[in-house]
């Protein structure tokens, strides 16, 4: 399947995304640390750079969302998700 999407995209849009989560908490970095666990500096980092270890990841959204949305990704096989496995597919379909 082709992807324009590499590594760095998805680590950003995660940082991106639990720092949304964060504001709208109204919770700094600090007080995330002191409710997930993860050092401040690592949040401040993850937030900048998208880098972070994936049980800390899990430590963060587990305290900003549902671990359970997230876990639900791994329920789905690559044929569930309506989106096309190939580019034959894709020019069949006019996507």
């Amino acid at each position: 399947m082709i992807s324009l999407l590499d590594d760095i995209d998805v680590q950003q849009a995660f940082a991106a995304h639990l720092r949304r989560l964060r504001r709208q908490a109204r919770l700094s970095r600090d007080a995330l640390a002191e409710r997930s666990g993860v050092p401040a500096s690592t949040i401040k980092k993850f937030e900048l750079t998208g880098q972070i270890s994936f049980r800390q990841l899990l430590l963060l959204w587990q305290s900003l969302d549902d671990l359970r949305r997230l876990y639900a990704l791994t329920r789905h096989s690559p044929g569930e998700s309506g989106m096309p496995s190939s580019i034959d597919e894709v020019l069949k379909n006019d996507l």
